[in-house]
């Protein structure tokens, strides 16, 4: 495993090795070595992710500012605290200042596509983190880092589905429809459950990342539906917060998984609480994102063949009793 002064040391390559060793493709993990390295003179970016009050993006925000220590880049930041036009005012807002580059994830699609695009227009490199901010063939965004959404679905779909021995009630609580990643992982738990025609699937109403509105909901699905065998998350958050509901109506038997593998998450699949996970590397993500904005700002980088790649999927580990230990480490040093 790299170590962090394998990237301060200031070598190209010595970055390029780091990354692949964060679990980036060797090839791309060198070319961005070669591209990346840390501004001489410091850089100011501007962050926006869909709220700090999930943890996926609380996580995203600290890995961002370590790894701009790294690379000389001030983060900024402009939380969209988990409301499209609350996020749109602070896009808007950030849109009218001047940056080295810019990094967004967004609440749902579409719904910041003007200020984006003033800026990209302007010459700003944005990148683009997690979410579509609008589809890859309208918008000219630097990159767009994401994990494989229908594989993190379908994944922890199936370990449920395993764990009730394929037969049995189940419910989907959804994030916010507009998001491209809840989205995909709500087709990765439909293509698994679809295989199982013992399997019932009771309710998949979307709960938009709130845990509020998770355990409103969750009280009525606790009443209204005396056996469910099993539920599966879009985000661990959610997942914490029904499981919280569960315990207090002794309905504990209900198998659960959620997505993230957030570090509350790691210790509830490590002592039973939660079944499975499956990491969103916030971490590579939001860390990626600051090389991808160095490498376009410092060499004058760009998009396509011979540069950074227009979509990279940053793949992360199903998580179970097994590997969660090691993850939190993992986690700890914002390196997955």
């Amino acid at each position: 495993m790299a170590r962090r002064r394998d990237i301060l040391q200031g070598s190209l390559g010595g970055i390029g090795m780091a990354l692949a060793a964060f679990g980036i493709d060797p090839a791309l993990a060198q070319e961005m070595g070669k591209v990346a390295g840390r501004s001489e003179k410091p850089l100011k970016a501007a962050f926006s992710n869909a709220g700090l009050q999930a943890t996926w993006c609380a996580q995203g925000k600290q890995a961002a500012e370590y790894w701009g220590k790294l690379f000389n880049v001030d983060v900024t930041w402009f939380d969209g605290e988990l409301a499209a036009q609350k996020q749109r005012a602070a896009v808007d807002n950030l849109a009218s200042q001047k940056w080295d580059f810019v990094a967004i994830q967004a609440f749902g699609i579409g719904t910041l596509t003007a200020p984006v695009n003033r800026l990209i227009d302007a010459g700003t490199p944005v990148i683009d983190m997690d979410t579509l901010i609008a589809p890859l063939n309208t918008i000219n965004v630097h990159s767009f880092l994401a994990p494989d959404n229908e594989f993190m679905g379908a994944s922890v779909t199936q370990a449920l589905v395993d764990a009730i021995g394929g037969e049995g009630t189940m419910i989907m609580t959804q994030g916010a429809l507009g998001h491209t990643g809840a989205q995909g992982r709500a087709r990765g738990f439909r293509s698994v459950v679809k295989k199982y025609p013992k399997i019932d699937v009771l309710d998949t109403q979307p709960a938009d990342w709130d845990v509020t509105k998770v355990a409103r909901i969750w009280e009525t699905l606790l009443t209204k539906y005396p056996k469910i065998s099993a539920a599966y998350f879009h985000n661990d958050d959610m997942a914490l917060a029904a499981y919280n509901v569960m315990k207090a109506h002794n309905r504990t038997e209900i198998k659960i998984g959620g997505c993230d593998a957030m570090p509350p998450a790691l210790e509830a699949v490590s002592d039973g609480r939660m079944l499975a996970t499956v990491r969103n590397p916030s971490c590579r993500i939001h860390g990626g994102a600051i090389v991808a904005g160095v490498a376009a700002v410092v060499t004058g980088e760009k998009t396509g063949p011979e540069g950074i790649p227009k979509n990279i999927i940053v793949d992360g580990p199903v998580v179970t009793k097994a590997n969660a230990p090691g993850l939190m480490w993992m986690e700890r040093h914002f390196l997955i």
